[in-house]
């Protein structure tokens, strides 16, 4: 394929069809505005639309040329580099990506032009270009926009090579063709509708026709004066100024001045989070604060191991290579540890910097904790962070393409700020650093993305509404909320997913868009305000195929749940079955615990039966809470994921309600044997899952039902009996009969727990105990027990669940 690019003939007649006069025009208008958008860091986004691939790689060329070159550019920008991004599977694609190099090469030499692929869009965050040209032709994820407008700093360009605007949902789409299942195999394309209308009613957008030779569209931004910023360094200072002079904002060295206070030992946990918008520097504030702090510490420990953690480790490069830049300012040595082309460790004689998986922090000896992109991880994992380190140092984005910082504010900070144990300092970064604030790139993007979509806010006048129960259940299509007219509906369904769950992506609005089984509901109150918000994917009537596929341990994209029935209970009718997986529900932040959650459940049920589907289910990272939410409703766990999310550190569960009497008697089956696997899969694959998930995965629906379950018959032989009842009289130990007492236990949770009703603790000790092999110690800390009260009260329980199985079984 690269040999065809370099052979395309370029002719004259294409030159003067594409550079023709109006074109030349556009772009000395939008050269022109050069000075203004420099002086206040603006950047500019511009639109080439059109159908022919030389066409558009000359033009973008020529903008490219005519832009770098005016003396205003070139002042600012002495060497621009260039972020050329395309799809190499498509051969117009590759040509466009060709002839913009050899052009560019031939015209301008000091312009460096980086050319790679969608695939590895992630690898450019935190490097700074002068300009991004996006190819997208064939559609786009949204992340990786999210991620890519970023990098260009104030001053630059961004151009995007699409197709024409009134045709662009015709057009192949990567993304949105991911999302088609076998029952809708054509995506909606609402989303590159909604896409557009956003370029066409954003200030700041240029937008240029090829195939038509005119301008659509042409917004100069309005230019607000800004003030240049004085950087203040503290004169009353641990580090050093070298450190300090690394900074580019105000806001930088502030958190760099408030680090220091991790130097003196904490007297209890101290955490100290950083807030901001992307952009704003926040992890190259940490990364340049970070090797200072430890060359402070050296001076009282031998070593000094730092923790970093974060969704990937794409998502510390910024933070490692600050601290790289730190660490040869203040003549540290260090080598670099590097896995799959990132940085994973910087590594001294006395000293480390280490990248580790969100779920295996909690695990290591550490004396500082960073935490990037906190508000992506869930609040579970940040709670272990939080409580097993006493210099714990969190950063994340109030509004971005890694999720949503206020989601980590209301569910998280919330707890420290009110726990007396923790000293808490806060700070909220402002200042972009690659642009200005009032930058119009920036906001289109967080318009197009719903970057900063959050819910209304509730008033008195909401609250007696809830109380009242005056809702109304809302059915949306997709064409109609991606609406300019709805923008108040869509920015608060999403607002709510955003503030509820702990990782939002622009991924993930694209799916609501253009996922064709994908289904919106949402709860309003009588006066209009949306409260909570659901997404539903249709999943279910497989054909014998496709049920074959998943039954020879294929798979089938979009059918989560009937994936897991098939595979794991080798139930071939249930495929056929048709049903609502729910991948998320969310109420507003405002009024949870109120009951809307189950209300709204008990309404997209209501509909599911109206529109005779079979089961209504869902998956989640298992929690006590969340298990209790859904149990309390009916829905019951069929499957549990072998092994836990790496990002959020838990366990996936699926529970289904069947909305029939047979598929419900299904599910209770499923339900049984589901129990069955856990109870004898927790000594070893499930050892450290938690307790009280445990608890609540062993309760037996039937118990709740009134119908008890079916009893089997259990045998002690004399032998046994004996050893039985001498640990029963405490004259021997639990490690001498605990073979005896692991049966029992198993029995007794299978066939006999409706019978006798033991309190929490007593399951929880059963579970960690008996079933998992903790250590005593180990269970004495979990339960808040004395050692000597914990192996009395283990002798008890097993002495009443043991006489109920026993007297049971010889009736």
């Amino acid at each position: 394929m690269n040999r065809k690019i370099y052979h395309v003939s370029i002719t004259k007649e294409h030159i003067e069809k594409t550079l023709n006069q109006r074109y030349r025009y556009f772009v000395r208008s939008v050269t022109k505005l050069s000075s203004d958008m420099i002086s206040k860091n603006y950047r500019v986004l511009i639109v080439l639309t059109g159908t022919d691939p030389i066409s558009q790689a000359l033009s973008t060329a020529y903008l490219v040329y005519k832009y770098y070159t005016h003396k205003n550019v070139m002042e600012k920008f002495r060497k621009p580099r260039i972020l050329f991004i395309y799809r190499r599977e498509f051969e117009d694609s590759v040509i466009r990506s060709g002839v913009f190099r050899k052009v560019l090469e031939r015209r301008l030499k000091r312009i460096s032009a980086v050319l790679d692929t969608f695939k590895n869009t992630d690898k450019h965050m935190g490097r700074t270009y002068q300009a991004l040209i996006a190819d997208l032709m064939y559609g786009f994820r949204p992340n990786d926009l999210g991620r890519l407008v970023g990098i260009v700093e104030g001053g630059g360009l961004v151009i995007l090579i699409t197709p024409p605007l009134d045709k662009w949902s015709e057009y192949k789409n990567i993304f949105s063709e991911t999302l088609t299942v076998p029952r809708y195999p054509k995506p909606r394309n609402v989303f590159i509708r909604w896409f557009v209308n956003t370029l066409l009613s954003s200030e700041g957008v240029f937008i240029y026709d090829l195939d038509k030779n005119e301008t659509i569209k042409f917004s100069p931004p309005e230019i607000e004066e800004i003030k240049k910023e004085e950087i203040k360094i503290p004169d009353k200072k641990i580090f050093s100024e070298e450190i300090y002079k690394l900074s580019l904002t105000q806001d930088q060295v502030n958190v760099i001045n408030a680090l220091e206070t991790l130097v003196p030992k904490p007297k209890k946990n101290k955490i100290i989070v950083i807030t901001a918008d992307r952009g704003r520097g926040k992890s190259g504030a940490i990364g340049i604060a970070v090797p200072a702090l430890i060359k402070e510490l050296l001076k009282v420990k031998n070593k000094v191991r730092v923790g970093v953690t974060a969704i990937s480790p794409t998502n510390i490069e910024t933070l490692m290579s600050l601290a790289q830049k730190a660490l040869d300012k203040i003549g540290m040595k260090y080598k670099i540890i590097e896995r799959d082309g990132k940085i994973i460790e910087l590594r001294g004689d006395n000293f480390s910097i280490e990248y580790w998986a969100p779920a295996v922090i909690p695990r290591l000896d550490l004396d500082i904790v960073v935490v990037d992109e906190a508000a992506g991880l869930p609040v579970s994992i940040l709670h272990k962070i939080w409580r097993g380190f006493n210099r714990v140092i969190m950063a994340t984005t109030i509004h971005g393409y890694e999720g949503a910082g206020r989601g980590f504010s209301i569910r998280f900070l919330k707890r420290v700020k009110n726990d007396p144990d923790t000293e808490l300092i806060y700070l909220e970064m402002k200042r972009p650093i690659r642009y200005s604030d009032n930058d119009p790139v920036e906001k289109w993007i967080f318009k197009a993305l719903l970057l900063d979509a959050e819910p209304e806010p509730l008033t008195e006048e909401d609250y007696e509404l809830i109380k009242k129960q005056e809702f109304i259940y809302l059915k949306f299509d997709p064409e109609d909320l991606f609406r300019e007219e709805n923008i108040v509906k869509l920015r608060s369904v999403f607002g709510i997913y955003v503030e509820a769950h702990y990782r939002n992506e622009p991924d993930d609005l694209g799916m609501i868009a253009d996922a064709p089984h994908h289904r919106v509901r949402a709860l309003a109150l009588s006066n209009g305000k949306i409260i909570a918000s659901a997404q539903l994917a249709e999943e279910g009537d497989l054909t014998e195929d496709l049920i074959n596929r998943i039954l020879e341990e294929g798979s089938v994209h979009g059918n989560i749940i009937p994936d897991r029935v098939i595979k794991y209970y080798r139930d071939r009718i249930f495929g056929k079955y048709l049903g609502y997986r729910i991948v998320r529900i969310a109420v507003h932040p405002e009024a949870q615990g109120m009951g809307i959650g189950s209300y709204f459940l008990k309404k997209i049920e209501e509909e599911a039966r109206e529109s005779k589907l079979d089961w209504v289910g869902s998956g989640f990272g298992a929690t006590e809470e969340l298990l209790n939410f859904w149990m309390k409703n009916g829905y019951l766990p069929i499957h549990i994921s072998p092994s836990r999310n790496p990002v959020s550190g838990e366990y996936s569960v699926i529970v289904l309600k069947g909305l029939r009497e047979d598929i419900h008697t299904s599910i209770l089956y499923f339900n049984k044997k589901f129990r069955e696997r856990l109870v004898n899969s927790l000594y070893d694959t499930y050892r450290d899952l938690e307790t009280e998930v445990a608890y609540k995965l062993l309760q037996d629906p039937l118990c709740f039902e009134g119908l008890g379950t079916t009893q089997i018959n259990y045998a002690l032989d004399s032998i046994d009996r004996d050893r039985l009842n001498l640990y029963l009289r405490k004259y021997m130990t639990y490690e001498v009969v605990n073979d005896i007492i692991v049966n029992i236990t198993k029995t007794f949770l299978l066939n006999y727990s409706c019978l006798v009703k033991l309190e929490k603790k007593h399951y929880l000790l059963l579970i960690s105990k008996v079933l998992q092999g903790r250590s005593w110690e180990n269970v004495s800390q979990e339960l808040k027990m004395p050692l000597s009260k914990i192996t009395d009260l283990l002798r008890q329980v097993s002495g009443e669940i043991s006489s109920i199985i026993l007297r049971e079984s010889y009736k």
